[in-house]
């Protein structure tokens, strides 16, 4: 994807995210919320819009905003209200939703964004609670949409962006920092094609030098980190062209079309005024007193922000290597585990970074899902440092833990005859005979040829069956040829 370098045009993108929370129940309703779960199966009284319902708040919905605004650097209110947002939700019986309008409970925040040629910090202008609609659903009846209310009422924050970001990567990099702040925080899943993550772009362009903003579309339906990234890119040339051609660009929302690569018209764009917000009167003002937020400060995990630098200056980790273990928390709590039991940072990363996460990626999975402990890796690689297998069988082992992870690796090597000959006396014959047996060899070795040390330290791997400690080997078929 190439960077929006126009000569005369710049543009001005502000994202706003909705993360969808990891309560275990509604945000304003006793009822548990399961992605998957068989349409309207998940529903009270209160999903359904009765007349004389009455919200209570999910105490999780604040304490996991207020997390998400300490995390982001913003200011949290001591007093926020809720707010009904009128609108003709199909999917949302009561037909308003419970947001938060003119008082925000976290406001003024950033994030720092990192990309390969510089870095940036990205203004936040405010996170609010809000409930989720239901879903429509227009596929599986030809004459109707089908409409599932499981989601109605299911708890979200709503991160709203200053309109910092300029081109399509840095919101890229944008929504991949907020996605990695939500699961530090285990606040959120942060999968995008559940849902669980939704992102709307608002995007216009301006001529280079301009301070006034040019008028703005709303991209929708963007359901992974590359379309965002595609859509916007489109979009900001759509503009561009259109602008170029004497056109003019109508503020409207528009939705990406994933198969034709382009954005495409929804509707005019409603102003806030149209959502007729008051405030919402069944429930109370949220009142978040010190005592609380010194409480939730003290729950919130090192952030990845300030983990790769620990990991760089106290463990010696090369920048690369530190980003993509702190990228998950999970992986870089697995690669500590593994530090702590092996003493060895540096080999710890060896293992993580190179075994470890080839099997992530090969089988698609979390580090949650990787079966054998980090207590039995850093066993294995204990046998490794101590010379008792070598690096082939440390792979073998390593594989065959895969498949039986309930077993010590000590033992594993014991099963697979890989324990590693360091003993001398028992090397020595086998030398011996190596040098015996190749005469030639070894006279070139003393006319100057020494990569043929090579040679000989591989016929011996190869008479001891792949187990005979290669240094070992070495030290001693030097001493022979050196004498």
């Amino acid at each position: 994807m190439s960077t929006i370098d126009h000569e005369k045009y710049e543009a001005v993108i502000g994202l706003e995210v909705h993360a969808q929370l990891l309560t275990q129940s509604k945000a304003f309703a006793p009822v548990t919320i399961q992605y998957g779960g068989s349409p309207n199966t998940q529903v009270t009284p209160l999903c359904l819009g009765h007349p004389g319902t009455l919200p209570v708040v999910n105490e999780n919905l604040v304490r996991y905003i207020i997390k998400m605004g300490l995390a982001t650097n913003c200011s949290v209110a001591e007093k926020s209200i809720f707010a009904r947002k009128n609108y003709f939700y199909p999917d949302l019986p009561k037909g308003y939703q419970i947001s938060q309008y003119d008082t925000p409970i976290c406001y003024d925040g950033f994030v720092d964004i990192e990309l390969e040629e510089y870095d940036k910090r990205i203004g936040l202008t405010r996170i609010h609670m809000e409930e989720d609609a239901g879903k429509s659903i227009h596929d599986q009846d030809p004459y109707n949409t089908l409409v599932d209310l499981n989601r109605a009422g299911t708890p979200l924050i709503e991160i709203v962006s200053e309109p910092d970001l300029r081109t399509p990567q840095e919101a890229y990099a944008y929504l991949s920092k907020i996605k990695q702040i939500v699961q530090y925080l285990e606040i959120c899943d942060g999968n995008m094609e559940e849902g669980s993550l939704r992102c709307d772009a608002n995007v216009s362009v301006r001529p280079r030098g301009r301070e006034k903003f040019g008028t703005r579309t709303e991209l929708k339906n963007m359901n992974s980190f590359r379309n965002v990234e595609r859509a916007i890119h489109y979009e900001i040339y759509r503009q561009i062209e259109l602008i170029e051609g004497g056109g003019e660009v109508v503020q409207q929302t528009r939705l990406w079309d994933t198969a034709k690569e382009q954005t495409r018209p929804m509707r005019s764009k409603e102003e806030a005024h149209d959502y007729r917000y008051f405030p919402e009167p069944d429930l109370p003002p949220i009142i978040v007193t010190d005592e609380m937020l010194s409480e939730i400060r003290k729950e919130l995990p090192e952030l990845a922000d300030v983990r790769r630098k620990r990991f760089i200056e106290d463990f010696g980790m090369s920048e690369d290597d530190a980003v993509t273990i702190t990228d998950s928390r999970y992986l870089a709590d697995y690669f500590e585990e593994v530090a702590d039991h092996l003493g060895n940072p540096k080999a710890a990363s060896n293992i993580v970074l190179s075994e470890v996460l080839r099997v992530l990626n090969e089988k698609s999975i979390d580090i949650r899902q990787f079966p054998v402990t980090a207590e039995k890796v850093s066993a294995l690689v204990k046998l490794k440092e101590d010379d008792k297998i070598n690096s082939s069988a440390m792979q073998q082992i390593f594989n065959a833990l895969l498949d039986e992870p309930e077993k010590e690796p000590a033992d594993l090597a014991k099963e697979m005859n890989l324990i590693q000959v360091s003993d001398s006396s028992s090397l020595e014959p086998v030398v011996d005979k190596i040098i015996e047996e190749h005469p030639d060899e070894v006279a070139r070795y003393k006319d100057g040829k020494k990569q043929l040390m090579g040679f000989f330290v591989g016929q011996a791997m190869k008479a001891t069956k792949g187990k005979a400690n290669p240094k070992l080997v070495n030290k001693l078929i030097s001493e022979k040829l050196n004498d």
